[in-house]
């Protein structure tokens, strides 16, 4: 358990990192910015050794043995409202064999908070000043409030030396220039056909198991199978869909399909900033098209063939649990199609159909709806070819509008540069990552930089509320609360429709690499395959090959990149160190990187 000084409250939440996006150029999704994120609730007990997200209000004579209690339960004068004080393990140094330092801790603050574009400053805003303590290897990071979730942040470290201005590291990946270890393995090479990752010789930790980790990108699911199947990759991590069960079937492959935190849904981009405002600006409009889609036909034709036991999600972009919006269904379970109330929202609004069927406005504009996916990625295509078809009939001008899962999750969605979408998000263990998606603050702009992953465009000052609150929140039951609350808001402003919580998929030869026990153990976890250096060379080649499902286009851990979930599985998570790291039950637990529990003072 945490050791934390408090006036009055004792802070234990677990922290979430950001939410990733993850697509798969194939028949499953499975890399870039929309597939997959664990999401586990606060306030669940973690086994020895691990940080438990737990939150509970105390008083002085209930003090936890460790702890020192405030006197008056008031701030003091300043900005500072909560403190932690982090002990870095005196032998941990990066690959270069300088120490990590709270330099490194101060450097990653400032680039996530002030580089161009960076993807989420959620947390980071939060922070007064980050310095060093009783030595270097103390970093004692100042809040100006209460951050709830703090294990979501630092989960990717720089290394100070290397960023000749850490408050814009923007472009200091662009040429070629391969992040930085502190971790088992490092880089050897890193290209746009694969990468090879090499023991870190000075890692302080124990050695990886094998000597080379080889990565290389498929062209899509039936190429990465038959590639297993073959014997010319190790590993796969595909999106699941209907059949790979039987398409994997082979006496020395073995498949682990886990369900966590990812989930699907159809997302409306709803900015009203001129500069890339679409249709969806319209409340009325989204709220039409949103009564148009049949989403339980949408499931039974598309998702039900994946999981004839499956159930639709209702619970808005998160998985069922102590957030789901609204009851046990999920707010969403009122949003039922019909298209006699779209009409009567649109004619009422002064729209009419033309001679062509579509709705137009009253000037008679027809607005053309650019439906976005990662081509390659049948299912999706076959959503396409299903429901446009349907909602052309009803009088909405959707037209198909796609490109590589690169240029749709490291670009177009980031330039809110689409009118719908649909992937799938990995949701990290904390519903914290709302924050950053579905906050007016996060919105990317060209007078914020860019900065944010809010590429919905959505903002409701209230929900928005709602949520900066929730992370301000250390009581579990009232930060529940204020998230459901905000995810009710987001039904009622139709922003999103939620289709299905996706399951995770790999698959393995057994005569190459390792064991279920090891290769199978965080496959579920948020981080994916975050064990590598544990996974045994079993053929004797020297080396474990996983086969990519994506491929990412650039290296920066701060920018667009970090929006794909194959870039932070295959260059950022294995190299990077972190404050905290996820586990496969959804929870989080400190990484090599922390001598001891860091102490959390709430002032």
């Amino acid at each position: 358990m945490n050791t934390i000084r408090r006036s009055h409250k004792l802070l234990a939440l677990a922290a979430a990192s950001t939410l990733i996006i993850a697509a798969c150029g194939s028949d499953d999704d499975g890399g870039g910015a929309e597939d997959t994120t664990a999401g586990t609730t606060a306030g669940t007990e973690a086994p020895e050794g691990t940080t438990a997200d737990t939150t509970a209000d105390t008083t002085a004579d209930t003090a936890a043995e460790g702890t020192t209690e405030g006197t008056d339960g008031e701030a003091p004068a300043g900005d500072a409202a909560m403190i932690i004080t982090v002990d870095l393990a005196e032998e941990a140094v990066w690959e270069d064999g300088s120490p990590v330092t709270a330099a490194d801790i101060e450097c990653t603050w400032q680039a996530n908070l002030n580089t161009p574009g960076s993807l989420s400053t959620v947390g980071y805003d939060k922070i007064v000043s980050v310095e060093a303590g009783e030595s270097d290897k103390q970093a004692v990071i100042t809040f100006s409030s209460v951050f709830a979730p703090y294990k979501t942040i630092f989960d990717k470290i720089l290394e100070a030396s290397l960023h000749e201005d850490c408050n814009d590291v923007s472009l200091d990946y662009e040429d070629g220039t391969l992040p930085e270890s502190a971790s088992a393995y490092k880089f050897e090479s890193w290209s746009t056909s694969g990468s090879v990752l090499v023991p870190n010789e000075n890692y302080w930790g124990d050695a990886p198991v094998t000597d080379r980790i080889v990565m290389t990108p498929l062209a899509d699911s039936d190429t990465e199978i038959a590639a297993l199947k073959a014997g010319e990759v190790d590993f796969i991590y595909p999106q699941f869909y209907a059949g790979i069960q039987d398409a994997l079937a082979q006496e020395n492959v073995n498949v682990q399909v886990d369900f966590g935190g990812d989930y699907e849904g159809f997302y409306f981009q709803a900015s009203t900033d001129e500069s890339v405002a679409g249709p969806f600006a319209d409340p009325i409009f989204r709220e039409a098209f949103s009564l148009s889609i049949d989403r339980e036909a949408v499931f039974q034709q598309i998702y039900v063939p994946i999981e004839a036991s499956a159930e639709m999600l209702q619970c808005g972009p998160i998985v069922p649990g102590p957030y789901c919006a609204s009851n046990a269904e999920g707010a969403w379970a009122d949003n039922v199609y019909d298209l006699a109330a779209a009409e009567t929202l649109l004619t009422d609004a002064g729209w009419t159909k033309g001679g062509d069927g579509f709705w137009a406005d009253a000037e008679g504009n027809v607005p053309e709806i650019r439906w976005i996916i990662n081509t390659g990625n049948t299912r999706r295509e076959d959503t396409q070819a299903f429901l446009i078809p349907e909602l052309q009939a009803a009088g909405f001008n959707v037209v198909a509008d796609n490109c590589d899962a690169a240029c749709y999750f490291q670009q177009r969605l980031p330039a809110l540069d689409y009118d719908m979408a649909m992937y799938i998000s990995t949701a990290p263990p904390d519903p914290s990552y709302l924050t950053s998606s579905f906050t007016c603050g996060q919105i990317p702009t060209e007078s914020n930089g860019f900065v944010g992953q809010n590429t919905n465009g959505w903002c409701n000052e209230e929900a928005s509320a709602m949520l900066e609150e929730a992370d301000e929140t250390v009581d579990e039951a009232a930060r529940a609360d204020l998230i459901k609350e905000a995810l009710v808001l987001m039904e009622e402003d139709n922003v999103m429709l939620p289709l299905f919580q996706f399951p995770k998929s790999g698959a393995w030869l057994t005569d190459k690499v390792g064991t279920p026990e090891v290769v199978g153990a965080q496959l579920n976890n948020y981080m994916a395959f975050d064990n590598i250096n544990e996974w045994q060379d079993l053929d004797g080649d020297g080396q474990v090959i996983l086969g990519a499902e994506q491929w990412p286009e650039c290296l920066n851990p701060v920018t667009e990149c970090a929006n794909s979930s194959w870039y932070v599985w295959t260059v950022a998570f294995p190299v990077l160190p972190a404050l905290w790291v996820t586990t496969n039950d959804q929870l989080f637990e400190l990484s090599p990187l922390v001598a001891s529990e860091p102490v959390v003072e709430v002032l």
